[in-house]
């Protein structure tokens, strides 16, 4: 990988947040990336079917993301970016076909996202202004916007899904304190249950850890440290401390989305959501418009955030798997063969209109299941081939893997496969089906 050089754009960033950036900010951009509608959904799933019983798995998925984001960045200080050693173990042939395989996966959530942001647009323009605007020409809309932002210098980038993070967390977590929730309650919630067990607990188990230890990150994070000039082992500190600011965020944003749904809506009698903006609407009833607005708001900025980084991924592992060394991260500098497969995947992931028309699914159905399409077949494979990087001695060059640390990283291995094999036939029945 080439040596992190200083961008001569750096002069131009504002100066009170420089020295934060030059050190952190990539582990925002990787929350910003897991956590769209589809973990506003979920999150408010649990809230509602099982009030604070899941908040502890919460905390529990953050750690495992984390953990994989660890070893992923590990992969790019120690040794190369994680689809570059696809490609050098498999070859051509054999990294083109993994790795479009899983791109695939990525597709699928970029027409997921852009169908959220579609939907919940209409509704707050009709909420607001009273303007009626059909979801579907604000989901194009969606993809070519993200197409532009997408293009724009890496430190922009991070800056913008920094700030976007900050907004949805605020948003989420002042709907949680004015909820008046039960503090004791709340706590008793971190303490594991049996709740997991029960009647469609299964389920947003595995929902919760999927859209957490998401499989995109992998790669991104191996080949993006380079951004942070994190070259060795004396960089380890930075870097996760990174990640537990960025991943605690989310992780405060995930409990807040919980803690306002489960002392708001469940007491309400709601416990099932019949769409992902459900929730929304029904804080209206106790706390106001503004509630409302605060949340699908932040379930907006969510969905819109986690589309640039989810489809830089086989914008730049596909190169990879072609043989193209990737000598600069940032999007300004990098291959224009780059910039046209993003931009023309961007492209793509706005005709989710299409697939309600042609495919049957409704949004709700595709925020629902082309997630668990990526925790099926994008998190089992990554995570493998990220766990075989790890342990690759050539590769690592003296800083592979120990036995502490395989026997903490190989949960996260064993968790994708099982996850996988338990609610594959649902997933892949559901989308050919014609929905949930």
């Amino acid at each position: 990988m080439a040596e992190a050089t200083m961008d001569p754009a750096d002069a131009e960033r504002p100066s009170l947040f420089s020295h934060f950036f030059d050190r952190f900010g990539l582990a925002f951009v990787m929350v910003a990336s897991y956590f769209g509608s589809g973990s506003v959904f979920i999150m408010s799933s649990a809230g509602v079917q099982f009030g604070y019983a899941l908040i502890w798995l919460v905390v529990l998925a953050v750690l495992i993301g984390i953990m994989a984001q660890d070893m992923s960045a590990r992969v790019g200080i120690f040794g190369d970016s994680l689809g570059q050693f696809a490609r050098r173990k498999l070859g051509r042939t054999g990294a083109t076909a993994l790795l479009g395989f899983i791109s695939v996966g990525c597709v699928l959530w970029g027409l997921e996202l852009t169908a959220a942001v579609g939907l919940g647009t209409h509704i707050l323009l009709e909420s607001v202004a009273g303007i009626s605007v059909g979801w579907m020409p604000i989901a194009v809309f969606t993809g070519l916007l993200a197409a532009a932002i997408g293009l724009l210098q890496y430190w922009l980038v991070e800056y913008l899904m920094t700030a976007m993070m900050l907004v949805l967390f605020a948003a989420f977590g002042i709907v949680a304190v004015v909820s008046n929730p039960d503090p004791l309650a709340v706590l008793g919630g971190m303490v594991p249950g049996g709740e997991a067990f029960a009647p469609g607990g299964l389920t947003l188990v595995a929902a919760i850890l999927g859209t957490t230890a998401l499989w995109p990150n992998f790669f991104l994070e191996s080949l993006f440290v380079e951004e942070k000039g994190w070259t060795d082992t004396t960089d380890l500190p930075d870097m996760r401390l990174d990640l537990s600011m960025g991943y605690g965020l989310g992780g405060l944003a995930s409990v807040a989305i919980i803690v306002a749904t489960a002392a708001v809506l469940r007491p309400a009698g709601i416990t099932e959501l019949e769409s992902f903006i459900t929730p929304g609407r029904a804080l209206t009833d106790v706390l106001g418009t503004w509630a409302m607005l605060l949340f699908l708001g932040g379930t907006l900025v969510a969905a819109f955030n986690s589309i640039i980084p989810i489809l830089w991924t086989p914008a730049y592992i596909l190169q990879e798997a072609w043989g193209a060394e990737i000598r600069s991260s940032d999007p300004q500098e990098a291959r224009p063969s780059f910039r046209i497969l993003f931009a023309s995947l961007c492209v793509v992931s706005g005709l989710s209109p299409l697939v309600h028309i042609f495919g049957g699914l409704s949004v709700l159905d595709m925020v629902v299941l082309f997630p668990a399409w990526n925790g099926v077949f994008g998190l089992p494979v990554s995570a493998v081939l990220l766990f075989w990087a790890v342990n690759d001695a050539e590769m690592m060059e003296g800083h592979a893997n120990d036995a502490r640390l395989n026997a903490a990283n190989v949960v996260l291995v064993v968790l994708a496969v099982v996850l996988a094999v338990l609610s594959g036939q649902d997933v892949l029945g559901a989308i050919l089906g014609g929905g949930v």
